[in-house]
């Protein structure tokens, strides 16, 4: 069986084979031999850890900014439905693997020992802080994923189903939805807990600091052992193969709805019946940001689920392409965990006025009184009343 595991800032199954070309030079130490000269995509491993730290820093610091900004416009009274609680804690997750993420790559990469592999450190209560970082943000991750997979769900039901799904989709099973995801997924991951354990770190040839001091590292459980066979399976079935197909499925039905809600607005627009129609077309601009959402999620997801895929026939894979490019999988998460607050802002009017409401007191919102349309508000179960009397704010 392959070694595997799921990257976002985890702990390869051997570190010190994987990491020990990795120091703190730019500039990967080709040796003359044809046998020891390291692939390209080793190399590129090599150049881009010295920019990692940098760049996955900045986008933390500005994802978690942005998510908290979510948080708190996601929580207004006139933004309370089951859609924005669960957009809430997947604001809420996405924070939280932000924060953990930045003092990892502060401490093993913009601070990190020129003398040692990356990963590996003198100080025991650095290494522990690595050892809970591996479970940590894989648990946080997974949560974000599945969270996704239940808005897609949601939302579709709401749409397919309109009248149950008012039902089906109420503010109350969503806090259960939310309960059951973060309950499955910290108990799915426990296998992945038991994998790892902190121990010393073999010294390497090349290695020039002082040879007596004890370097510290997570190390994995071998292969074959049956933690990492149970562990194994997990994680290809539950965390990678399941959430992808779910996320594909769900996309096509999502564009279908969409595409089946279009027709009937212009159906609608050709009978006169303007108002529904106009409420047609705001729902749709809802699934439509929703559906951006998942779509991110499954264009991150989907490259790591196929190699996980195909590491199970060719094993090889996990060390040649795999290990090389774990740093370029998590900073294109994190990019997908930071981005929902510019997709809020760009396609829903509701987030924008409220967002300037809170946070830009002195920016008037727009001339009053230039018109008499529709003002949506939340009722109990989650979804949309409209008073013609007032000025429109947009889901």
């Amino acid at each position: 069986m392959s070694k595997t595991y799921t990257y976002f800032g985890g702990v390869p199954p051997n570190l010190t084979d994987i990491f020990i070309e990795s120091m703190s030079s730019t500039e990967p130490p080709i040796q003359s031999s044809s046998t020891s000269i390291p692939s390209s995509l080793e190399v590129f491993k090599v150049q881009y850890a010295a920019m990692h730290g940098y760049v996955s820093a900045f986008v933390c610091v500005f994802g978690i900014v942005a998510n908290l900004a979510n948080i708190v416009v996601l929580t207004r009274k006139n933004m309370i439905t089951s859609t924005n609680l669960i957009l809430t804690w997947l604001a809420v997750t996405d924070s939280l693997k932000m924060a953990d993420y930045l003092m990892f790559a502060i401490e093993f990469y913009i601070l990190k020992d020129s003398n040692l592999p990356y990963l590996a450190v003198r100080n025991i209560h650095s290494v522990r802080f690595l050892l809970f970082h591996a479970s940590f943000a894989l648990v946080c991750h997974n949560i974000a994923i599945w969270l996704t997979i239940s808005l897609a769900t949601f939302r579709f039901l709401y749409i397919w189903f309109p009248t149950r799904g008012m039902v089906w989709c109420s503010i109350e099973r969503a806090k259960i939805m939310v309960a059951l995801v973060y309950i499955i997924v910290i108990v799915i991951c426990i296998p992945n807990y038991m994998m790892n354990f902190i121990g010393p770190l073999p010294t390497p040839a090349s290695f020039t600091g002082n040879a007596t001091e004890e370097v510290w590292t997570v190390h994995m459980v071998k292969e074959g052992n049956a933690l990492h066979t149970i562990n194994f399976y997990i994680q290809a079935i539950m965390i990678k193969l399941v959430p992808c197909v779910m996320l594909s499925i769900l996309t096509f039905l999502l564009i279908y709805a969409m595409h089946k809600a279009y027709k009937k607005r212009l159906a609608l627009m050709n009978q006169g019946k303007k108002e529904e129609s106009d409420r047609h077309h705001e729902h749709n601009r809802t699934t439509g940001m929703l559906l951006a959402i998942v779509v991110l999620f499954l264009i991150t997801e989907l490259p790591q689920g196929v190699l996980s895929l195909l590491i199970i026939f060719i094993p090889e894979l996990q060390n040649s392409v795999y290990n090389q490019i774990g740093d370029v999988l998590d900073i294109v998460a994190l990019c997908n965990n930071a981005i929902n607050f510019v997709l809020y802002c760009s396609m829903s009017k509701q987030f924008r006025d409220t967002f300037v409401r809170i946070f830009c007191k002195c920016c008037p919102l727009g001339k009053p009184n230039l018109s008499r349309l529709k003002l949506i508000t939340n009722n109990r179960n989650g979804h949309t009343n409209y008073d013609t009397n007032s000025q429109a704010t947009y889901v």
